[in-house]
């Protein structure tokens, strides 16, 4: 062979080559296989890949009118289980506190993921809500029911959830109220319930008070607040009326210094 021929053939396949490794830098330029694919979480909410590291985004001040109306909606700690009448329970009892009035509805053993005793899943009863209501505030509490249902699915519910409860209130401002515990020392698994919680709540710019951070139930006082034989572990009527005034107290500090906290606790399966 003759070496004109040779050398025509090699630059011929360099040119060859170049034009493929073009090829694929513009596809690789479109195409981005390492690239993850966009987001579908709701807005504001934590992702599902980067669960433990939300974006905080900081609250807007609270503020309520002179005599707001508020929707406290949970499990059977709002239902005012354990007190003489549940209508002594923290929720009704936090109206005057307030110097407005509760709209009540709470369950008994409901949750994001669990069905109460009375009624379905948070999301369910939420979806269920009288949009006329149109109260001045919402303060979402607990639950510590879901505890024994796991990690997979919840932050999905607690989203959903939350999603549609602002859907219905576009109005209100939203507290969170985080478990509370029945027992001490706190049980691992509303330890995470808390903190996801808390994490998906800054994730919305939506305020958090952590009863487990805040050390509302301790050694000290835990037996005048948990009534630990009829109750079942529920809050007593004192009980009540001490977390009442603890639910007053952070309201009013959240009304000068934004904060959210997020700790841990356990309780009965009809909480």
């Amino acid at each position: 062979m003759k070496p004109t021929a040779t050398r025509r053939r090699v630059g011929a396949a360099g040119i060859v080559i170049a034009l493929l490794l073009a090829v694929a830098a513009v596809v690789l330029g479109v195409w981005r296989p390492w690239t993850p694919m966009p987001s579908t979480a709701p807005l504001g909410a934590a992702s599902d890949g980067d669960l433990g590291t939300s974006a905080v985004i900081a609250p807007a001040p609270l503020v309520l009118p002179e005599h707001p109306t508020v929707l406290v909606f949970g499990d059977s700690w709002t239902y005012g289980s354990a007190a003489s009448d549940p209508t002594l329970g923290y929720a009704y009892l936090l109206g005057d506190l307030l110097g407005g009035e509760t709209i009540v509805n709470g369950v008994r053993g409901s949750g994001y993921l669990k069905p109460g005793i009375d009624g379905p899943t948070f999301g369910e009863r939420i979806a269920a809500l009288d949009p006329s209501l149109a109260p001045d505030l919402v303060i979402i509490q607990g639950s510590i029911n879901d505890r024994a249902q796991g990690v997979a699915g919840y932050r999905e519910a607690v989203n959903a959830a939350w999603d549609a409860l602002a859907t219905t209130y576009p109005e209100a401002t939203v507290v969170v109220l985080g478990p509370a515990p029945h027992e001490l020392p706190v049980g691992a698994a509303t330890a995470r319930i808390d903190t996801d919680l808390s994490e998906l709540a800054a994730a919305r710019g939506w305020w958090y008070v952590s009863p487990v951070a805040q050390d509302w139930i301790t050694a000290q006082n835990y037996l005048d607040v948990i009534d630990v034989e009829v109750g079942r572990k529920h809050p007593s009527t004192e009980g009540h009326r001490y977390l009442a005034e603890k639910v007053a107290a952070a309201l009013d500090e959240l009304r000068v210094a934004p904060a959210t906290e997020a700790g841990g606790s356990e309780t009965t399966p009809d909480e």
